[in-house]
Order: structure tokens, then sequence, then C-alpha cells
């Protein structure tokens, strides 16, 4: 598997594998991205920052995910540059199953790590028990819940240290 920052030319590419994870979640009555979320036109500009990865497997898309120096909306309490936060991690279909993501977080970990950051975070909705207990399998610890404008969140964090590469 491949990881690289997204071009601007795969914007929608972006799009797609979001819109994707968020019908499958949507038809188990899991919502969690809106369409216009997650329009080429709404993800843009965290495209253009370098902020969105793709993971290709044998050169096709197999995920996406937001990795970015700062989360002020879901953590404006964090300390300035202790951790890396990853968000919106979409998986196709194809790839599911766990190994992929897992994938993910590694590398985001071991990015956070080389970054001389001391965590890794991210946070997910407070009500997906198996969400949460596939990120605390991987070695997330629960920090807190918040709640973030119409959402209540579950707020987790990785010593980035202790992750596997």
């Amino acid at each position: 598997m491949l990881i690289a920052p997204a071009s601007t030319a795969e914007t929608a590419v972006v799009s797609e594998v979001l819109w994707e994870a968020a019908s499958w979640l949507q038809r188990r009555e899991m919502p969690l991205w809106r369409r216009a979320d997650v329009e080429p036109t709404a993800i843009e500009a965290d495209v253009s920052s370098g902020y969105y990865f793709l993971a290709r497997v044998g050169g096709k898309p197999a995920a996406t995910f937001k990795y970015q120096p700062e989360d002020p909306v879901t953590w404006p309490d964090a300390v300035p540059g202790e951790a890396s936060y990853i968000h919106r991690i979409a998986i196709l279909r194809i790839y599911a199953g766990g190994v992929v993501s897992s994938k993910l977080l590694q590398w985001a970990a071991a990015r956070a790590r080389a970054e001389g950051k001391a965590f890794l975070r991210l946070d997910c909705d407070s009500v997906r028990p198996r969400l949460r207990a596939m990120y605390e399998q991987f070695g997330f610890v629960h920090h807190s819940d918040r709640q973030v404008g119409p959402f209540h969140v579950a707020r987790y964090q990785l010593l980035a240290s202790s992750a596997a590469a």
C-alpha cells in the first residue's frame, strides 16, 4: 500500500472515497457525512493545503484520510504542537476488514512521531461502540468526550512513540 498526499487533480477521487463510506454508513442507519460535506468543492481547500492523503493498493485508490497539525474545533484545549490529528478516515468497501485501516493509523502515528509530536489524536461519534473498540484495540486511549456543534464525540489519543511502525 502506498500513502501519499492527494493532489488537487485527485480532489474528485478523495470525494468519491469519502462518499462511498458515508453512503455505506447511511444505509446502516449510522449517518456520518452529508453529501455536501464531501463534495469536491467542500474539500478542495483542504486537499490543496495538503491535508488529504490517498492510500493506493496496486495503484488504485483504496482509502483516504485527513491529517492535520492542529484541530482547534475538536481539541481547542490542546497544547499547541503536541499532537497531529487524523480525521475522515474512509476505506472503500472492497478493502474493508481492518488491514487497510491499521496501516493508515500506523502511517499516521509514524508521521506524528517523525514530526516530534507526542500524540496522534482522533475523534469519533461517541455512540459507535464498534468503531471505538477498533481504535482502542489499536492502542488509542479515550481522552474525553466533547460536544462539537451538534455532535457528541469521543476524543482519543495514541502515544506516538508507542505505535507499531
